[in-house]
């Protein structure tokens, strides 16, 4: 079980969402995907995860980034995620 957040380079925008995929097999479904948010925010780019074991410990940190804080910390992570890594 995985958590994910996907950055649009189209539009900044952020996804966040959890998956049993792999990482990069989602993001790949996103960028193939033909549903409203995907097509107009492709091509998507990883740019964090978190891996939870537990689906429930998944879903409670994915509706964490849907509050204002996790808002916050969720745009902080998107838009740092290079520096943070020292890349």
């Amino acid at each position: 079980m995985l958590y994910i957040l996907l950055k649009s380079l189209r539009n900044d925008k952020v996804y966040v969402g959890f998956t049993s995929k792999k990482p990069e097999e989602r993001v790949q479904e996103h960028n193939n995907s033909t549903n409203q948010w995907s097509k107009l925010s492709k091509p998507l780019k990883l740019v964090y995860y978190e891996k939870y074991n537990c689906e429930q410990d998944a879903k409670h940190r994915e509706q964490f980034y849907k509050t204002g804080l996790g808002k916050a910390i969720k745009k902080l992570i998107a838009d740092n995620i290079d520096n943070i890594l020292g890349r």
